[in-house]
This record gives C-alpha cells, structure tokens and sequence, in this order.
C-alpha cells in the first residue's frame, strides 16, 4: 500500500477535524451508559477534610527525605568499606 504523502495527509487531518459530527471515546461511551442506569452521586470541588490524613510540615518531610538519603550514602560507603579489592 503506498505511502500518503505530506500533502494527502494534511488534507485528510483538515478534513476530520471540520467534521460535524465526532463520536465519542470508548471510555466516554462506557461511563454514559453506567451513568445512564446508575448516576453519580455529586461531589465537592474539594474533598471533604474530615477524610483527609494529619498533615506534616514540610520540614518534617524534608528532614525524612534528607536522613533518608543520608542513611542510604552512608550504607554505600559503609560496603564499599567492607568489600574486598
């Protein structure tokens, strides 16, 4: 089958995209007709706080990060240390 050339192919993508008429994605299809049976219940734009876990500080989590990385250097030199040349 022989290849489209550059302007063929522009000429097809100018005309799919003047369609009338697109069909929507499968997932889109699907949701409809869960939806359609069984609609979603409505949901804040935010979440509900009460769900939502303890909030640490920043530099709680940056000082984990840090040890972490810290902890994981010192284990490397540490093996290096250990192994045999």
């Amino acid at each position: 089958m022989p290849e489209q050339d550059d302007v063929e192919r522009e000429f097809d993508l100018r005309w799919a995209d003047q369609a009338e008429h697109k069909e929507p994605s499968a997932r889109a299809r699907m949701l409809a007709a869960r939806w359609k049976e069984n609609p979603p219940e409505p949901v804040p734009f935010r979440g509900d706080p009460e769900h939502a876990g303890p909030r640490r500080s920043s530099w709680v989590s940056t000082t984990i990060v840090l040890g972490c990385v810290a902890a994981v250097i010192l284990l490397l030199g540490w093996a290096r240390f250990q192994a045999p040349y």
